[in-house]
């Protein structure tokens, strides 16, 4: 029988999800707490969303119009990404301490 293989991520592929677990739930706050570019943040969250890591939602267009900015997408692990995640804080141990969660800064 098989043993299924965990899907192995680049190191910056675990920041962004890794980043996404934390509270940085679309691509600007996520470029901003990784230090990554937008030209490698969206078209990994692409690939991301495409291999079933990540879900994503529109907000809606009246909360953005009312604080006169564009609409956001907003970003979630599904249960696979977490896994993943999982398996990518094992592979490495120093990706937890460099996104840390919106609850751990504020304490």
């Amino acid at each position: 029988m098989a043993v299924p293989t965990e899907p192995r991520l680049s190191h910056t592929a675990a920041m962004i999800l890794q980043a996404i677990h934390a509270g940085q739930v679309y691509g600007f706050s996520v470029m901003e707490v990784t230090g990554l570019p937008s030209g490698t943040v969206y078209p990994a969250m692409r690939r991301m969303e495409r291999d079933g890591l990540i879900a994503s939602r529109w907000e809606q267009p009246s909360i953005a119009e009312a604080e006169l900015r564009p609409p956001r997408k907003y970003y979630r692990l599904t249960r696979t990404g977490k896994t993943t995640l999982d398996a990518a804080q094992k592979r490495y141990p120093l990706l937890a301490r460099m996104i840390v969660s919106a609850e751990t800064e504020g304490a």
